[in-house]
């Protein structure tokens, strides 16, 4: 058997993939995305499942853009069910850079409420991303089950996807403000952090120079009063 020259370059950047050094990673990430081919689809996908540092990560995702739709997709999906949390945000984040709404139904509202915040935030803005024309209002409900989840940080995402799909949040975001919504989430939300996130949320929605702190402290005081925000409407 001969060994060619590009099977001597392949092999190569395939053991860079791996390498102890995250700039060598990195160089190597660049080097699969530069010049795509088909062998290296896997081996990017298992390597986003582990790789520790954000920018080597973020490389191979640029990488894997850079490959047919036809091949990533659905590896892509496949790792959606993996047990591995990184494995499942990493696919999340790569499927959202690609873009393609043939994925939108491997979004599933278990994602979308994944116990793990680092999951479910690339969920959330996957979701954002890929949904089908039509399917915004029913995704806003689901997102609107994760008010109140987590820190600020948390927050904020869920606020930005939301926003993101504009104002057809409004009847999700109105409910949460005054019924209480169902606990998808594996800890309880107090129905009061609940309420102050909606409100920050629509408050960004309608001035989206507002800053987020700002608006989860005036809409924390507005509950604490006994308001709904929904006054003067």
């Amino acid at each position: 058997m001969t060994v060619t020259g590009q099977d001597t370059d392949g092999a190569r950047v395939l053991q860079g993939l791996g390498d102890g050094s995250s700039s060598v990673r990195l160089r190597a990430a660049l080097a699969v995305g530069t010049a795509p081919d088909p062998r290296y689809v896997e081996t990017l996908i298992e390597r986003c499942a582990i790789e520790p540092e954000f920018f080597v990560r973020d490389m191979l995702t640029w990488a894997l853009t850079r490959h047919p739709v036809s091949m990533t997709l659905p590896a892509l999906v496949g790792e959606l069910r993996s047990e591995r949390a990184q494995a499942r945000s990493q696919a999340l984040h790569s499927l959202s850079k690609i873009g393609d709404r043939q994925a939108w139904p491997a979004i599933t509202r278990t994602l979308l409420s994944d116990p793990e915040d680092e999951v479910a935030r690339s969920a959330w803005r996957a979701a954002v991303v890929l949904v089908s024309e039509g399917e915004e209002p029913a995704l806003a409900v689901v997102l609107a089950t994760q008010l109140g989840r987590g820190g600020r940080e948390t927050q904020l995402s869920l606020s930005r996807a939301m926003v993101a799909l504009g104002e057809v949040i409004l009847p999700a975001l109105h409910a949460a403000t005054t019924t209480p919504g169902p606990q998808v989430h594996a800890r309880a939300r107090p129905q009061a952090h609940v309420h102050a996130h909606a409100l920050a949320t629509e408050r960004l929605l309608r001035d989206p120079d507002a800053g987020f702190e700002f608006a989860i402290e005036e809409a924390k005081r507005v509950v604490a009063l006994g308001g709904s925000g929904q006054e003067g409407r």
